[in-house]
């Protein structure tokens, strides 16, 4: 019998592969996703000129961001990829200790977002406060602050709902890698088999082959036999 518990632990996610698949594939994607970020943030250090903005809001904004910031925003993406390659290498490989870092930083960031949806609840004249905030030539500003507050809070949360759900879905999709690699990596397994109405428990493989054996070695080749 499979308790409740066990069938919500499936080993398939979206497009119908398996959840080790799905943890690589996400693997790869927050790899690929921060070295871009990383390529980004060092070469703006190297050469502040080439990203400077001719939005004034934005630039003025920017300005602010000195080197010590974009050297702390670097260090975190370069530990993203770290996280990230070391959850890719435990999906792959099948240890299961590799993926807990993934997976810690996944509920965070979903932790994250909730508070943020709870903010906007709590406070909804900061969207408002936002919109007021963003550069005169922003695309369809003026229809946006036009719409009344609470239609403005309904969408950003949908929206926010939608970001949500879909973490939240990735999150099982890593727990359920997690605990298929575990599964099959455990050295505690008891093997059952079962005949008409017998029941058979064979020890593990390795305390097996560590039992000597019994018998006595065969002759040498060639020996006289003695009867």
């Amino acid at each position: 019998m499979i308790s409740p518990w066990d069938r919500c632990h499936s080993t398939r996610c979206c497009l119908c592969c398996h959840v080790r698949t799905g943890t690589v594939i996400l693997g790869v994607w927050y790899m690929l996703i921060n070295a871009v970020v990383l390529l980004i943030l060092v070469t703006a250090l190297g050469d502040p000129d080439q990203y400077h903005l001719t939005s004034t809001e934005l630039a003025n904004d920017l300005d602010d961001m000195d080197d010590a910031n974009m050297c702390i925003a670097s260090a975190i993406s370069l530990l993203m990829i770290l996280i990230s390659g070391m959850a890719t290498y435990g999906a792959y490989k099948q240890h299961a200790a590799w993926i807990i870092p993934f997976f810690c930083y996944q509920v965070f960031d979903c932790a994250l977002n909730t508070l943020v949806a709870v903010s906007i609840v709590v406070y909804p004249n900061t969207i408002q406060d936002y919109l007021q905030q963003l550069p005169e030539n922003f695309p369809y500003k003026e229809d946006i602050t036009a719409m009344s507050n609470v239609c403005l809070v309904f969408i950003v949360l949908l929206f926010i709902g939608c970001i949500l759900t879909f973490k939240a879905y990735l999150i099982a999709c890593v727990w359920n890698c997690y605990r298929y690699v575990r599964a099959r990596s455990t050295t505690e397994v008891l093997i059952y088999v079962t005949t008409n109405d017998t029941t058979v428990l064979l020890p593990p493989y390795d305390d097996t082959m560590a039992i000597p054996s019994s018998k006595n070695a065969p002759p040498p080749y060639g020996a006289p036999y003695i009867a």
